[in-house]
């Protein structure tokens, strides 16, 4: 359970950082990501109780919480042109999470980064690599071994994002 609430609350935070480094300019609007791993195929089996507390776990991080389905998390995302237009990495939420980037590097629009995480709840290292395959498509990976509030966690997510619209519609940007 402990697992489910980081890896729907890291997937959020790796695009957000990955999808900014590339040296292709993301094309500002609306963006559908979606997040694919092992843990979000149990969401089915959460009882309602304890999916509530994941969502305001999710809310305490900035991060509504994304439709989910098949083992996957769909979410859209509003990317700014000043956001597009970025070339220097993020830290949107990983600084709440305790966490810190090292050894980023960027070679093209190929991108990858570890980090580690010393916070009061959640302790480990990981890493996350991605592409930026045109100004309208990306691809990722992040991996992550560690604790969350003393439980094992060892999460790998597939990550892949398009964009829809320039008009981000209801969906405030990051």
């Amino acid at each position: 359970m402990h697992s489910l609430r980081f890896g729907l609350s890291l997937s959020a935070l790796l695009f957000v950082t990955i999808a900014h480094a590339a040296d292709y300019n993301m094309q500002p609007g609306l963006w559908e990501v979606t997040t694919s791993s092992d843990l979000l195929r149990l969401v089915p089996h959460i009882p309602s109780g304890q999916m509530q507390d994941i969502e305001a776990l999710a809310k305490d991080y900035g991060v509504d919480m994304p439709q989910i389905a098949n083992g996957a998390a769909i979410s859209k995302v509003c990317i700014t042109q000043e956001m597009a237009n970025q070339k220097t990495l993020p830290n949107f939420y990983q600084a709440q999470a305790g966490c810190t980037t090292q050894n980023a590097n960027r070679s093209g629009n190929h991108y990858q980064l570890a980090f580690s995480c010393n916070g009061a709840d959640l302790k480990g290292n990981g890493s996350a690599e991605g592409n930026l395959t045109s100004a309208q498509h990306f691809t990722g990976q992040s991996r992550f071994s560690g604790t969350l509030q003393g439980n094992p966690v060892n999460e790998k997510a597939d990550i892949q994002a398009k964009w829809l619209n320039t008009s981000c519609g209801d969906t405030p940007p990051m």
